[in-house]
């Protein structure tokens, strides 16, 4: 008897040690996608009306599971989830409510949970709706959401941004104040980083502010396979330039298999969907228990 008691009791631990391991960790295997629309303005040739179709589908094609837009205008982020129906989106206006572009981060809807989600500006008052202070006349902020993924359980942040395009020290205390809120989670979950940077990868000191002292790593440079490494992300409605000058950026905290990374250079006709590349990245995350 006291040999079966033993057993049990051994049989149980194990199961409990299972059980323990499956609850701690979770993978989930995401497509993300960075992309700024372009904001919306019936200015031909490259009017909403005309790029729309376009945009549809160029996000069908690369088929993201989450992606964190910039420029969206209120009407055009309503434009794109009509056009999108598996998705939904979070997102404010950079003015307050529905006013001026959107950080809005798109998620497909039967498979991912919003838990939480906030917004804050890149300015020495980030609870300030609409506040600039760091001489950067165009507001910035930063739109970000907790996830929980239905099918394995995993949770992870997703954050979104478009820093500054003219001033570069508006730039670098953006890239600290994002370091310092990220810092402040105080998580072991997964933290996705995604936007448009306005800063080229390895050759600006926003990127080492992030990357190389900030504990982020990028999804490029650890994917296996890059597709179009050499074309910049920023196409200004003209044919793709190959100089490196990549701009738009995924990057991630935590546990991270990155299989492969693209700029995608959709275009119909000679018309692109935007002025800006999208960036896709197919990305296996391995999430801690909260």
């Amino acid at each position: 008897m006291t040999q079966v008691v033993a057993r049990y009791r051994l049989l149980s631990a194990g199961l409990v040690g299972a059980l323990t391991l499956a609850v701690a960790a979770a993978e989930c295997e995401l497509t993300v996608m960075t992309y700024n629309l372009r904001y919306a303005s019936e200015t031909p040739p490259n009017a909403w009306s005309q790029r729309r179709p376009l945009m549809k589908a160029c996000i069908e094609a690369a088929q993201p599971d989450l992606i964190g837009t910039q420029e969206g205008l209120y009407h055009q982020l309503k434009d794109l989830a009509a056009d999108l129906p598996g998705y939904d989106w979070i997102g404010l206006g950079r003015d307050g409510g529905s006013r001026g572009e959107f950080m809005a981060i798109f998620y497909r809807r039967a498979r991912f949970e919003p838990l939480e989600f906030d917004h804050f500006w890149l300015s020495d008052t980030p609870e300030v709706i609409a506040s600039s202070t760091w001489g950067n006349t165009n507001r910035r902020m930063v739109t970000w959401v907790r996830f929980r993924d239905r099918d394995s359980g995993a949770e992870f942040y997703f954050w979104n941004t478009h820093l500054d395009h003219a001033l570069q020290g508006a730039r670098e205390k953006a890239a600290q104040l994002i370091r310092q809120r990220v810092g402040a989670l105080k998580t072991r979950l997964p933290v996705l980083l995604v936007g448009d940077f306005n800063a080229v990868a390895g050759a600006n000191p926003v990127y080492d502010l992030l990357v190389r002292d900030g504990g982020f790593q990028d999804t490029w440079t650890l994917a296996r396979e890059r597709r179009n490494a050499d074309y910049n992300t920023f196409n200004g409605f003209a044919p793709p330039r190959r100089e490196g000058q990549r701009i738009d950026w995924i990057l991630v905290r935590g546990e991270v298999e990155v299989a492969w990374s693209e700029i995608v250079t959709f275009a119909r006709d000679g018309q692109f969907p935007s002025d800006h590349f999208p960036v896709v990245t197919r990305l296996r995350l391995r999430t801690p228990a909260p």
